[in-house]
């Protein structure tokens, strides 16, 4: 059964390939904000985008800093106004899209494709961790995230094969 992409993973895959990513190993913070022409700062704040530098929480492991990287780079790529002035569902929405977007840039599907992935969810976990410099907990979501997608295409795929054969 072939891989059927969502549209964030299809985006993701095209602003990778479009900055010259192509590996786990070019997945770096640093790498991708100087590609994209913005700094990065390490302060004792929460993450945030100001005057075209991206702040860091130095407090966060660096698992978490890239986390949180990729979480603020969906409000820059992808967003759009002042979230301190518009409506609070509409914050909430674009808070809930940036921590999906986190999960497949910092672990996108296009790689995820292309690895051995174990068959035991604790070793696969372990794997995407090390891999994708992620945390466990992010790693092990991430995970159940493309399981579920796998699934699911197959499940839509099986039940369509089913349909036509009893139109038959």
């Amino acid at each position: 059964m072939k891989y059927q992409t969502t549209l964030l993973e299809d985006w993701i895959e095209i602003f990778y390939s479009r900055i010259g990513i192509h590996h786990p190993r070019q997945l770096d913070l640093h790498t991708i904000a100087n590609r994209l022409g913005y700094s990065v700062i390490y302060r004792d704040i929460s993450s945030r985008f100001y005057n075209d530098s991206l702040i860091i929480d130095e407090r966060l492991s660096p698992q978490e800093q890239w986390q949180e990287f990729a979480h603020e780079v969906c409000h820059l790529e992808r967003h759009a106004g002042n979230q301190l002035v518009m409506p609070q569902p509409f914050m909430e929405l674009q808070e809930y899209q940036a921590n999906l977007f986190a999960y497949h840039f910092c672990v996108p599907s296009f790689m995820l494709l292309k690895l051995p992935i174990p068959d035991s969810n604790k070793q696969a976990t372990y794997f995407l961790a090390n891999t994708f410099n992620v945390t466990l907990d992010f790693a092990e979501y991430r995970l159940e995230l493309f399981r579920n997608r796998i699934n699911s295409v197959t499940m839509v795929a099986e039940r369509a094969k089913s349909w036509i054969t009893n139109q038959s």
